[in-house]
């Protein structure tokens, strides 16, 4: 498995396992899953405490407490901040949450906490003061966040003083709004419209990782695009390219994130113990610049 430093400061795999769907599993499964990813490589967990309403957490916790040697081997993640009806980054909201989710994945600390959605109702001194306390008690290691741009980032910079790692944002070969701006600047088509002020370049320049979540959804969570009616030219071309590196048209869906030298880490969220083993293939292809363009192209984005 490709490896990549998250932030510059952690090792960790190229593909790493979404948890989201893990509360639909027995334990049983569950640890299909699990070891299927670590013997892939794939040590790198992502959670959320809103997961299943925290089971898809309670459920992991079942399978890695079996296997108390797994834990030290594990990169675990979680997010917090969301709520039924509202967004909370109060330090009252984070402290609870960090406590609730550490106690359903039965382990006395997390690797990365971040942040889950913007709160426009943000003070950043209470974040400040949620991680400090955080990392001092040593419950949480490093801290991100997720779906900001890079004013919402640097507002929370003035007053927390541990670095900002990572950066979760959606992205995918129908999700491609944070490159499209890039190729169309100055232009007054809808691609030329920069919604999140220029996050992939940021992201860069600060050396904050983008963790790609849902690669395979189109639209609003309306479903995947791969081998989907709708979109025969990206289904065509990722076959075409699969063949070429006999692999599956998924693993070049996220080798094509992977080619990107912004140095993502793609979140898949397969609870398919066969399909993530075929996914991991992805980090052993590497695209030629005209694959990559020509994937892009196929999937209707189109270069100024």
């Amino acid at each position: 498995m490709k490896q990549i430093n998250l932030g510059g400061k952690i090792k960790a795999p190229a593909i790493a396992l979404g948890c989201m769907r893990m509360a639909n599993l027995s334990t049983n499964e569950a640890e299909k899953i699990v070891m299927t990813a670590l013997e892939q490589g794939i040590n790198f967990f992502d959670h959320a405490d809103i997961y299943g309403a925290g089971k898809s957490e309670e459920i992991f916790a079942n399978v890695v407490s079996q296997k108390a040697h797994l834990r030290e081997k594990m990169i675990l993640q979680s997010k917090c901040g969301i709520r039924k009806g509202l967004f909370d980054f109060s330090k009252k909201h984070i402290i609870a949450s960090v406590d609730g989710t550490l106690k359903r994945l039965k382990t006395d600390y997390l690797d990365i906490l971040l942040l889950h959605r913007p709160d426009t109702l943000m003070e950043p001194e209470e974040v400040a003061a949620a991680f400090d306390e955080l990392e001092k008690a040593g419950k949480v290691r490093h801290f991100g966040v997720s779906n900001q741009n890079p004013m919402q980032i640097e507002l929370l910079k003035t007053a927390v003083n541990q670095e900002l790692l990572i950066n979760q944002l959606q992205f995918g070969l129908k999700h491609t709004g944070m490159i499209d701006a890039g190729f169309n600047v100055n232009m007054t088509n809808e691609a030329g419209i920069n919604r999140d002020n220029g996050i992939l370049e940021y992201s860069r320049i600060q050396q904050m990782t983008i963790q790609a979540w849902s690669p395979f959804q189109y639209g609003y969570f309306e479903g995947v695009f791969l081998d989907n009616e709708k979109f025969p030219e990206v289904n065509k071309k990722l076959k075409q390219v699969a063949e070429k590196y006999h692999v599956t048209n998924a693993a070049i869906a996220i080798a094509w994130i992977l080619h990107h030298p912004a140095q993502m880490q793609a979140i898949v969220g397969t609870m398919t113990p066969e399909r993530l083993q075929k996914i991991s293939k992805a980090s052993e292809v590497t695209l030629t610049r005209e694959e990559w363009y020509d994937i892009y192209l196929s999937a209707g984005n189109k270069l100024p």
